[in-house]
């Protein structure tokens, strides 16, 4: 049961019975809904700022979870790098000088991408910043990459083709340095055994017997073995790639044939006295795009640093050749 309520009226000096106007009750009813809608929505907007709904708390972890991934993946970013870089130093500093190569500078490595903005689509996020900045890390490392690897494709053609040619020079003594006196004469003006006029010699004279075993003193193709050339009696020349060539003069007979490929080492010959000799010797030429050329200085294959300094002491000397 509603509450009665009165007022005094001092005019009757009576009480009066307070009658509340219908308009009256509407209004406040009207207020009433009111403040309760603004005092809900405040409420609603208080918590939505202070208070995480389990959808919000889930896409807070979700996000969290992705920038530690992030940070994970350029901390792997930054380990790529550094190894790279440590390939590419030995890349430009060891294998690229060895194999006479230019360098690939550091503007080349790392260059970006021109033209159109690639990474367009990740903007307009709150993580747009790391986004944009991981991926161009991983586009720049996918590109160093590659020109790293297309690097290291092209030193392994230059390896091919340094020991082709390491293999290939005439490297070695052709025949067996037993004995250093074996060295009659060098390379260089010499007194002729004939005409006893100074001309220039242009290969070496190793004496030995008749028979002693020649070798051949890089890897080659037989271009000629016949005694088909003035001076030289029986003789081979072996074509080794690259301009260089290699003559055998004077032998006694031969190991090979025309157009058969040899080894450094291979037995191709025995030393005799064909053609104008003065007595056995191997008489020993090297030549370069069809040039002559000392062969003392590619005799790294087969002698010490001692032997090699009494060799050059000995082809030196200004002496008497053997042809």
């Amino acid at each position: 049961m509603a509450k009665v309520k009165y007022y005094y009226d001092s005019e009757t000096l009576s009480y009066r019975k307070i009658e509340r106007k219908k308009r009256t009750t509407i209004k406040f009813a009207m207020l009433f809904v009111l403040a309760s809608a603004l005092f809900g929505f405040l409420f609603v907007f208080i918590a939505s700022q202070y208070i995480e709904s389990p959808k919000e708390r889930a896409l807070k972890r979700e996000l969290a979870n992705l920038e530690l991934q992030y940070k994970l993946i350029n901390k792997r970013v930054d380990n790529a790098f550094a190894v790279l870089e440590s390939v590419e130093e030995r890349d430009n500093a060891i294998y690229r000088l060895y194999f006479e190569a230019n360098p690939i500078p550091s503007e080349q490595r790392r260059a970006g991408f021109g033209g159109i903005n690639r990474y367009k689509k990740y903007e307009g996020y709150d993580n747009s910043k790391l986004i944009i900045e991981s991926n161009k890390r991983l586009d720049l490392l996918q590109k160093a990459i590659v020109v790293q690897s297309k690097s290291l494709d092209e030193i392994v053609v230059l390896a091919e083709d340094k020991e082709e040619f390491l293999s290939a020079i005439p490297a070695i003594q052709p025949v067996k340095n037993e004995d250093l006196k074996h060295m009659a004469s060098g390379y260089g003006y010499r007194t002729d055994p004939f005409t006893k006029v100074r001309k220039f010699h242009f290969g070496m004279d190793f004496t030995a017997p008749r028979g002693t075993p020649v070798y051949a003193s890089g890897d080659g193709v037989i271009l000629r073995a016949d005694n088909n050339a003035s001076g030289y009696g029986k003789h081979i020349r072996i074509d080794h790639g690259h301009g260089y060539m290699s003559l055998y003069a004077h032998l006694y007979k031969y190991n090979v044939r025309s157009n058969q490929k040899v080894k450094r080492g291979d037995l191709i010959g025995f030393v005799g006295s064909t053609g104008r000799s003065e007595a056995p010797h191997l008489h020993y030429e090297v030549f370069k795009d069809g040039e002559r050329i000392n062969p003392i200085n590619f005799y790294y294959g087969n002698l010490s640093a001692d032997e090699y300094a009494r060799l050059l002491e000995k082809a030196s000397l200004e002496n008497q050749s053997l042809d």
